[in-house]
């Protein structure tokens, strides 16, 4: 019998890429300099919190040249951190983006170093315990029944997307996920104008078209009206769309408004219709004394929670939760000989591949569970009613000026508002111009960060306050911010 075949000495490239020295010196070196860079943007240091180049100039100065000599690892992630947006800088005040508990980013590291996929609860041992006990508390938190369950998956849009299609699953009348399509009426859903655009592009990755998200129109303050909803199920019907449910905002993204669950729900319930609602964003109110603002959440058939916004997680961890334990599965029921047994899905309810897109997965709950017991549910409940709270007092500065405007009294931490002094243009296409600008300028200036937003036919400034480190002195210079940006453009 021949000898067998030798594989060869370990590369010495290899065995110093993996050796646990190297990582124990890299690893050290990499968290005080992070934290150096922590403590500057929370102490407010004069560096600008967005520091934006040329977009050009920036890829051709990151370009990686094969030929060009090693450098330091180390060396590669600290600039990487450095050149980023600060969002741990109390003026940032920008994207619903928060600046992630530290802590959470270290369960983040453990996750990318164990790098257990989480499709079969063999590639994940700790990892499916651990997101079920996220899962449970966040269903609980909601006020869903103690038998509701989800799934953990990366980001709000593929949140929607599955949860979409559970509904479609359930409501349609037929095996759509076996069958297809047979050629019935066209399905379509009822959602306001201020929903996520995920949902539309939702609806047509699963073939509904344009027509599939009817339109129901929305209050003064941007809500769903549902006394409009009886017309826009008349309305579907109109245009051979059959409606198997209505998708809610609890956090809508332009204003943070949110939709009255309540009717909502009733108006499902005596229709047969499903409620999906997108709390990507306000869901986190339920753990607050604001939980008011979405009474009615534990009615929906299935709710999508973004923890990488109000629970200050890092990107991506969102929950996709579902009343009935049953329709987890019911969005995805793919063969796969080699992950899974065959048996019905809820007799491997450990397999979470079964109830998501993804096959590889990170061990995303890591992080939130982690911090959970370590710092207690009040943490978030405090970051929570923290945010809020200086959502409003920016509110209370605007209205208390007599140059600038409001769109609407906030519901949380989402303000719209533009700067209209003495000479400013009248509301119109000459005053949004002058609120571009405006954009523009805090862009290149750099010294905080803010949105622009479409608001009906006008153009607004927005803030979504996401760093509880913001303290009103921030909400101060801001308006003078905005008032020195602009001064020059104001004729008299």
């Amino acid at each position: 019998m021949a000898a067998p075949q030798s594989s060869g000495s370990i590369p010495p490239s290899i065995a110093d890429a993996y050796d646990p020295e190297r990582f124990r010196r890299d690893g050290h070196a990499l968290i005080d300099a992070l934290a150096d860079q922590l403590a500057a943007a929370t102490g407010r240091d004069e560096a600008p919190v967005l520091a934006l180049g040329d977009p050009t100039a920036a890829r051709a100065a990151w370009a990686f040249d094969p030929a060009a000599s090693p450098v330091a690892l180390v060396d590669t992630l600290t600039a990487a951190a450095a050149g980023a947006i600060r969002l741990h800088h109390p003026r940032y005040l920008g994207h619903q983006v928060p600046p992630p508990i530290p802590g959470a980013a270290l369960g983040d590291l453990v996750s990318a170093l164990c790098n257990n996929g989480m499709s079969v609860y063999e590639m994940g041992p700790t990892a499916m315990p651990i997101e079920f006990a996220v899962i449970d508390w966040m269903a609980q938190a909601v006020g869903l029944p103690s038998t509701a369950t989800g799934v953990l998956t990366s980001g709000g849009s593929v949140g929607n997307l599955t949860a979409l299609l559970a509904a479609r699953q359930a409501r349609a009348g037929w095996d759509v996920w076996g069958a297809g399509d047979p050629g019935g009426p066209p399905l379509a859903v009822l959602c306001s104008s201020q929903v996520h655009y995920s949902i539309a592009r939702a609806l047509r990755i699963m073939g509904w078209g344009a027509d599939g998200a009817i339109a129901v129109p929305v209050d003064d303050r941007f809500r769903l009206d549902p006394a409009a909803l009886p017309a826009a199920l008349e309305r579907a019907r109109a245009l051979g769309r059959r409606v198997i449910a209505v998708v809610a905002s609890a956090g809508a993204t332009a204003t943070g408004a949110f939709d009255p669950l309540l009717a909502i729900g009733d108006f499902c319930a005596a229709h047969g219709l499903w409620l999906h609602v997108d709390g990507a964003h306000g869901a986190a109110l339920a753990i607050s004394k604001h939980r008011a603002l979405v009474d009615g959440l534990a009615r929906a058939d299935s709710i999508v929670w973004d923890a990488h916004k109000m629970l200050a997680m890092p990107a991506l961890c969102t929950a996709v939760l579902f009343r009935e334990p049953g329709r987890a599965y019911e969005a995805f029921a793919q063969e796969a000989s080699y992950l899974f047994e065959g048996a019905r899905p809820d007799a491997e309810w450990w397999n979470l591949g079964l109830r998501t897109l993804e096959c590889t997965k990170r061990m995303m709950a890591l992080k939130l569970y982690a911090c959970l017991r370590a710092y207690g549910p009040g943490l978030f409940t405090d970051y929570v009613e923290r945010t809020v709270a200086l959502g409003a007092a920016l509110a209370a500065r605007l209205a208390a000026t007599d140059d600038f405007e409001l769109a609407t009294p906030p519901d949380a931490n989402i303000v719209c508002y533009r700067w209209r002094p003495r000479g400013a243009p009248a509301p119109g296409p000459a005053l949004d111009a002058f609120t571009a600008q405006l954009r523009r300028r805090a862009v290149a200036d750099g010294r905080f960060y803010i949105l622009q937003t479409r608001l009906g036919a006008g153009l607004w400034l927005r803030s979504a306050l996401m760093n509880p480190l913001t303290e009103d002195r921030d909400l101060d210079e801001l308006l003078d911010h905005v008032r020195a940006l602009g001064a020059d453009l104001v004729t008299e």
